[in-house]
């Protein structure tokens, strides 16, 4: 492990916005700040928001930016990534943010039911040879829905065509309200309607380079009635 690492591993436990429950605190039971998010880790009341796979949590950072009267939490498992937004968050005094390190299988024992109420889910894996995995998968969907408000939004942003395809026909299938769907987010000028749309993560502004699409995918998870 290069010193570099180590120091943020170091600095990571100095965060105050950055939890990170051991195994054992999340495996098959409640973790401590199960369903007291707005009462025992923010500063307000506010409705939720997490960025899963969040990495450097640029996506997390802006939606604390645009909306300061919301909550965003963002989850990863990668310590020296997580390092990045929590250092950002913490010199910006920015006090409607939070970071986990965990892994997303452990979701539901972090969140109670209707605690959260949108799920942003950013240039994940796409996990092209297997579905079990994708974040959109109908497990993990069964999983967002313990802990998500009824009609609690999803959010899909994606450089993968076969991810966004897989996702909108899977959704359609559910009778999940579609809120936005594009395969091409600037040619279609989505970012003007939805300004977050305009935050650029490190990865997104490379494919944008070689003209690569980026594609949003918006619905809730509750079927039609």
């Amino acid at each position: 492990m290069g010193k570099d690492k180590i120091a943020r591993f170091k600095e990571n436990q100095t965060f105050n916005c950055l939890h990170q429950p051991n195994f054992d605190e999340v495996f098959r039971k409640d973790w401590r700040y199960k369903g007291l998010w707005n009462t025992a880790v923010f500063a307000q009341q506010a409705p939720i928001g997490l960025e899963l796979g969040c990495g450097k949590g640029e996506y997390t950072l802006a939606l604390a930016r645009l909306y300061p009267n919301r909550n965003y939490i963002g989850i990863d498992i990668k310590g020296a990534r997580l390092w990045r937004g929590a250092k950002t968050a913490t010199t910006e005094q920015l006090h409607n943010v939070a970071f986990i390190r965990t892994r997303i299988d452990f979701i539901e024992s972090i969140f109670a039911p209707n605690e959260v109420d949108e799920i942003w889910i950013t240039f994940p894996d796409p996990q092209i040879h297997k579905e079990r995995k994708r974040l959109t998968h109908p497990l993990f969907l069964d999983r967002y829905a313990q802990f998500l408000r009824p009609g609690g939004t999803i959010h899909l942003k994606t450089d993968s065509q076969e991810l966004h395809n897989y996702t909108l026909e899977l959704a359609q299938t559910l009778h999940y309200p579609i809120l936005h769907a594009s395969s091409d987010i600037l040619g279609t000028r989505l970012d003007e309607l939805i300004p977050v749309l305009k935050v650029h993560t490190f990865y997104e502004k490379q494919y944008l380079t070689i003209n690569k699409p980026i594609t949003y995918l918006s619905f809730q998870l509750s079927p039609l009635n």
